[in-house]
């Protein structure tokens, strides 16, 4: 199972763990402030809808970020913009923790989220340039499970470490925390952690004066790739959000749970994401891209509803034991973003077109989370606004799958190589050779 790992240079596991700790710390201040909404709502007396508007517009945010992030590690490097990236967000994340009012909050997570949007694009695109294309799902996958890790911390933050303090104390040393990732950035070596695929491709690029910019993703030829590998991201990740950003919520209002005590059983839902996640990098290589996100899907989709509806009452165990299972899926569903959005499009355009892709579904999620409030303010429980959004979400990305060529194994190209392929000179879709 780690063979791809001994195969792998020192500069290479380098790269492979820096990336795994930006994203589990990305993610865990990602998710953090969804955890912490009860406690938000009492200190700085907001509502639902104030609260979730916030998470919205930090979403809405890393979409602006990461598009920008990801053309600027193609103009400028890789390694170098995931230093700024990391930088950014952990500061933003620091400064959430001094917010007093609603328009604090809201201006603070905004800027926030604009390096939190580009960091795990910039990141996946440096590491899965480095892989051998038959380990990529492995090695990528692995990355991705960071994010369970991160949820899990944000999960204990928000829950029983936050439960130690003063209720208007806690929330904000949990943000406070939020500034530990800015030390990664010492383990980043700018232009000399750069992928020898990115290198000569850059330099292909100044030698014939070709320079790309945030609209090529959306040429004729790479247009379609980047519509459909957009809507499988909003599909995976509204699913996702339209559950995760209530859990706390529907833990405390309709299981009956103290707060510390939900905090524990996200805990388990992590805990259950993370093996998610090895299995789906594991089996990606083998069974392809697409087959392993409708697998993932449908068990998304059975293991919500259950997760929702069951009749488990109070119980804790019951709760922790639907939860691994729930978890299991939702987070493992993520494992395959970065080696497919990086087989999907060409070197010198990857980092547009990946962090547009992912950015775009985590961003438009909002609408998600958002309508799943507004439903649940109408009346509606809250536990059935969260599967009619989820399921919604879950059969879209499905469906992009079989829209969506098949990429596992295939070895990666520049633009020249594309358009050599092609018979038109415009940036093309598919960005794709057999190895």
């Amino acid at each position: 199972m780690l063979s791809w790992y001994k195969e792998a240079d020192r500069k290479t596991r380098r790269v492979f763990w820096t990336c795994s700790a930006g994203w589990a710390m990305d993610s865990a201040d990602g998710v953090v402030f969804s955890f912490l909404i009860p406690l938000l709502m009492a200190s700085l007396s907001l509502t639902l809808t104030q609260a979730t508007s916030i998470a919205s517009a930090n979403f809405f945010a890393a979409a602006i970020g990461g598009w920008l992030g990801g053309w600027l590690c193609d103009r400028f490097g890789r390694a170098r913009i995931l230093q700024i990236t990391i930088a950014w967000f952990s500061f933003f994340a620091f400064l959430s923790g001094f917010a007093q009012t609603y328009e604090q909050m809201l201006v603070i997570r905004v800027l926030q989220g604009l390096g939190f949007g580009a960091e795990w694009a910039v990141g996946a695109v440096l590491l899965g340039e480095m892989i051998n294309p038959r380990h990529r799902g492995k090695a990528l996958g692995t990355v991705q499970s960071g994010a369970a890790i991160g949820t899990g911390l944000a999960a204990v933050l928000a829950g029983p470490f936050a439960a130690m303090f003063d209720p208007d104390l806690g929330w904000r040393i949990v943000f406070w925390i939020g500034i530990a990732p800015a030390i990664l950035i010492l383990f980043v070596r700018r232009e000399s952690d750069d992928s020898d695929v990115f290198k000569q491709a850059a330099q292909r690029s100044r030698e014939i004066g070709r320079r790309t910019g945030l609209g090529d993703i959306f040429r004729a030829r790479i247009l379609p790739t980047t519509i459909l590998a957009a809507l499988l991201s909003l599909g995976v990740q509204g699913a996702a959000y339209s559950i995760s950003n209530f859990l706390t919520v529907f833990l405390t209002a309709e299981r009956g749970l103290p707060m510390a005590t939900a905090g524990m059983c996200v805990l388990f839902n992590s805990a259950g994401g993370f093996f998610g996640f090895l299995t789906n990098a594991y089996i990606s290589d083998t069974i392809g891209r697409r087959m392993v996100f409708r697998l993932f899907g449908i068990g998304f989709i059975l293991t919500a509803a259950f997760y929702l509806f069951a009749p488990l009452g109070s119980s804790v165990p019951a709760l922790m034991a639907a939860g691994f299972v729930y978890g299991f899926f939702q987070f493992g569903s993520y494992a395959s973003f970065g080696p497919y959005f990086t087989e999907l499009f060409p070197t010198e355009v990857r980092g547009t077109g990946q962090a547009f892709a992912y950015n775009f579904g985590r961003a438009t999620s909002a609408l998600f989370f958002t309508g799943v409030a507004m439903v649940a303010a109408t009346g509606m429980v809250l536990s059935t606004a969260m599967a009619v959004f989820a399921i919604g979400g879950a059969c879209c990305s499905i469906l992009a799958t079989f829209l969506l060529p098949e990429t596992a194994g295939r070895a990666l190209v520049g633009l020249d190589e594309l358009d050599a392929s092609a018979p038109s000179k415009s940036i093309g879709a598919g960005a794709v050779t057999e190895s």
